[in-house]
């Protein structure tokens, strides 16, 4: 098969009407930090078990159509000695990888960030493929202040995505590219579109100079959101701003966008997909979900690092899952939490 071939066939087993993207691929620091929630120290097996309690959970592959993992667990098995891999794909989810390798100041932008990784991602992508991930996620982090992000932060950033997508494309590879402008300040909505707007562009500009293939590529962005520190922005207000943004700035050739939930609770992660959906109209790509800890928390909660409580987490998973399949189709309502 192809290059070509291969980022097609993955396209098509990636992108329908009604499931999302699980984020399974929190760095050791991160999954620690989710870990010390519940009192659980964060091991090898630790991990193991619990990215096992995802991918096993029965009927998952009804809402969830692919699953991005870390490089550990890409090369972890389960205990009936299956590769975490090829459990995701009995169930049709296809298995995809995290290449980037965590942020740094950018230097001569104050305030921004970049991030790292693009030396021998050609090679490691060519390692990963093989033990059978099909796509792969990077993600540039934009804090905003009244200076953040500037116009070199911007363009670096954009310029790194770029690249990285290039290099998967090429080696047969489905991006996702994820600039997620951060919730995390004072800025209102408003403040949030403006930089969203400015981000997407500078991406997408980047991303045709570097001849990356919009037809093979998913779109990983941050809502239109106020931060933390702001008020909370009813989920209209959010669906309507988002909308927006997306029209200015992505093309109709991008096949899906599948939001990241970015610090946003379950369900007001929820709650604003389905109000997107439903204010949707006449958009042209696809507008799903790729949430980590909007789908996760209920399931640490319930599993609690305890054999005895798989089946609880699982059901926990199950339902989050299905419930951003219904707002994926902007049929979810908030009494279906009960």
């Amino acid at each position: 098969m192809s290059a070509e071939q291969a980022l097609s066939q993955t396209i098509e087993d990636m992108v329908d009407d009604r499931r999302g993207i699980l984020a399974a691929d929190e760095s050791t620091p991160t999954i620690k930090k989710r870990f010390d929630a519940i009192n659980l120290e964060s091991t090898e097996e630790t991990r193991r078990a619990y990215r096992q309690l995802l991918l096993t959970a029965p009927g998952l592959g009804e809402y969830i159509c692919g699953v991005i993992l870390f490089e550990e667990t890409l090369g972890q098995k389960t205990d009936d000695g299956r590769p975490m891999p090829e459990v995701a794909w009995a169930q049709k989810i296809v298995p995809g990888i995290k290449v980037d390798k965590g942020t740094g100041p950018l230097e001569g932008a104050k305030g921004d960030l970049i991030t790292f990784g693009l030396d021998g991602l050609g090679d490691r992508l060519d390692g990963y493929r093989t033990q059978g991930a099909r796509f792969a996620k990077w993600r540039e982090v934009y804090p905003v202040t009244q200076h953040n992000p500037s116009l070199p932060g911007r363009l670096a950033n954009a310029e790194m995505l770029a690249r990285y997508a290039a290099t998967c494309q090429a080696h047969g590879v489905v991006p996702i590219v994820e600039p997620e402008v951060l919730m995390d300040g004072d800025h209102d909505i408003d403040r949030c579109a403006v930089v969203t707007e400015h981000v997407l562009h500078a991406v997408f500009h980047a991303l045709h100079i570097h001849g990356v293939v919009l037809e093979h590529m998913i779109l990983k962005p941050n809502m239109v959101l106020p931060g933390k520190e702001c008020r909370r922005a009813e989920p209209e207000e959010v669906a309507g701003a988002t909308l927006k943004i997306l029209k200015r700035t992505v093309p109709a050739a991008v096949p899906s966008i599948n939001f990241l939930s970015g610090g946003q609770g379950p369900e007001e992660a929820t709650a604003n997909l389905n109000a997107i959906n439903q204010l949707r109209g006449n958009a042209p790509w696809q507008l799903s979900s790729s949430f980590g800890r909007a789908l996760q928390q209920p399931v640490l909660e319930a599993w609690q690092g305890k054999p005895e409580n798989v089946p609880a987490a699982q059901a926990a998973l199950l339902k989050r899952a299905r419930l951003n399949s219904l707002a994926r189709q902007g049929a979810y309502d908030p009494s279906m939490e009960n």
